[in-house]
């Protein structure tokens, strides 16, 4: 009993001694570095106590602070980071890339570039008396390289801001970084290699960097709209577009314009025409709505949302379904006005799913706006408001790009003009790009009363005409369908500034929506 009781006291004794204890990694790399036996006293235990009380101070000013809380309570408080990468100049490399994201519009104070300068010089110059120095600078140096490599390699890569918590009508589910991916960030073996993935690569936000580069010595300041709207929109250019596909349609808002392209070949070019500005003083006249429920005091607001999806179908002489809101503030007004504009717009009309056979012969004024019981959907032809071809894909807001039989809109010079979908300036060359094959495009160029590219279906389309134009039989046109080629992503996008053969192409913000992304960033510029 007396030799076991000696031995536990002796063992007690010698733990006390640190004989036992086993040398942090950090005190092993910091001594061999600079060949300083100070670094030998490093003690996990004194070390932690500063770590945990530095972490507590600065938890409030970290981008991430659960996601570096969490690292750091997993791997005991040790710091990793400066172990792995303080000596292999690693460290400085993250420095280095911070210093130059003034380049893609950020102040680099932003990511705490000067106090890390200040930190690593300190450790460089290797002046501490006693190891108790070290612990704060050490826990200083590790959190702060965290935080640094964090918000760094999001900014870059996905932005600073995520545009769905901005606009109410951003509908892309951009890519932004969840904790497993933070947290695999800061268990990196190759911080460089983070750095390097974080940075843009596609040509549009490397030509709007140059431009960046080139105004800024031009003006000698970055107080300029023209250096703000290239900030703005190489944000935009951040937001990571969940498209995995080789084509791309590309709807710009403020350039009224569509863009078809393969890679970095442009298939085609034209005009489009826009939802319309949301009215002015919208979300104080939304109030006023929302308390009397009045449909007068509705304030219209018809802009395009942004939206990113997959081309799944064409509808040839389409139907369209008048929404609730048209036929309550224009649909409505017009039949009241003249008992026979339903008809002769080839509008039907239905109650509970079934057709009004006479909708000439309905009194409107015994139906409230609010509460209109009918249905409204004008049928194929050469009225119809979709024109001859509507370009369909899955979204929530019923938006989908088409024809229109009022051409007059693409003449002009602000064409933010429509409900809220697309109008497209040459649907027939948009259709046969959509399409699989010539088969397909004579087929669907025959449903329009066009004569087909292969003139050995020439029959084929007489017989068409013919059922068409026959007297002794009535002829109702209907809607056909066409399935589109797979893989032909649609991009509805907000951008008023890009570059395009060495200069920059600046529109006007249609919707107002730079303002609101400015107030959102400007702290990060």
């Amino acid at each position: 009993m007396k030799k076991t009781l000696l031995f536990v006291a002796v063992c007690l004794f010698l733990s006390s001694c640190s004989w036992f204890r086993t040398k942090p990694e950090i005190a092993i790399v910091l001594s061999k570095h600079f060949d300083n036996k100070l670094y030998n006293d490093f003690d996990t235990v004194a070390y932690d106590s500063v770590f945990v009380k530095k972490m507590d101070e600065l938890s409030s000013k970290l981008s991430n602070p659960k996601v570096i809380k969490a690292y750091y309570t997993h791997n005991q408080d040790r710091p990793l980071l400066v172990t792995r990468f303080y000596v292999n100049g690693a460290l400085d490399t993250l420095k280095s890339y911070i210093q130059r994201s003034k380049a893609d519009g950020f102040n680099p104070e932003i990511f705490r570039v000067n106090e890390l300068e200040t930190l690593l010089q300190t450790l460089d110059a290797n002046k501490f008396k006693k190891i108790s120095e070290v612990y704060p600078l050490i826990a200083d140096l590790e959190i702060k390289t965290a935080d640094a490599l964090l918000k760094y390699s999001t900014f870059t890569k996905y932005g600073s801001v995520n545009p769905r918590k901005l606009f109410n009508r951003y509908y892309i589910a951009s890519k932004r970084p969840d904790s497993l991916k933070l947290d695999s960030m800061l268990n990196t073996s190759d911080l460089v290699a983070v750095l390097k993935d974080a940075q843009q690569t596609s040509k549009n936000y490397l030509d709007l960097k140059k431009a960046l580069a080139l105004y800024r010595d031009s003006l000698g300041t970055d107080e300029n709209p023209a250096i703000k709207a290239i900030k703005l929109n190489m944000e935009r250019m951040r937001w990571q577009l969940p498209i995995k596909t080789e084509e791309t349609v590309l709807v710009n808002i403020p350039d009224f314009s569509l863009t078809w392209f393969k890679g970095q070949d442009t298939l085609t070019h034209m005009n489009v025409c826009v939802g319309g500005k949301r009215e002015e003083g919208y979300a104080d006249k939304m109030k006023a709505y929302l308390k009397s429920k009045n449909l007068d005091d509705k304030p219209k607001n018809h802009e395009t949302p942004q939206l990113v999806s997959v081309f799944n179908a064409i509808q040839v002489n389409p139907v369209w379904n008048i929404p609730v809101s048209i036929a309550q503030s224009e649909i409505y007004w017009q039949a009241v006005r003249d008992p026979y504009y339903l008809s002769n717009n080839n509008i039907k009309v239905y109650l509970k799913g079934k057709l009004v056979n006479d909708p000439d012969t309905i009194q409107w004024n015994k139906y409230s706006r609010e509460k209109l019981p009918f249905q409204f959907k004008q049928g194929s032809g050469e009225g119809n408001a979709l024109g001859k071809f509507k370009f369909i894909f899955d979204n929530s807001s019923s938006i989908y790009l088409h024809d229109t039989n009022n051409k007059n809109g693409f003449r002009l010079a602000n064409r933010a003009i429509s409900h809220g979908c697309v109008r497209i300036e040459k649907p027939l060359e948009f259709a046969q790009l959509m399409v699989r094959d010539k088969y397909q495009y004579d087929q669907l160029r025959m449903e329009v009363n066009l004569p087909p590219v292969d003139t050995t279906r020439m029959k084929q389309y007489q017989k068409k005409l013919a059922k068409r134009t026959d007297t002794l039989n009535t002829f109702q046109l209907k809607p056909s369908w066409f399935a589109t080629r797979k893989s032909v992503a649609v991009v509805i996008g907000y951008f008023t500034a890009w570059a395009e053969n060495g200069k920059v192409q600046f529109r006007p913000d249609v919707y107002d929506y730079d303002e609101t992304l400015w107030e959102a960033i400007k702290k990060y510029m």
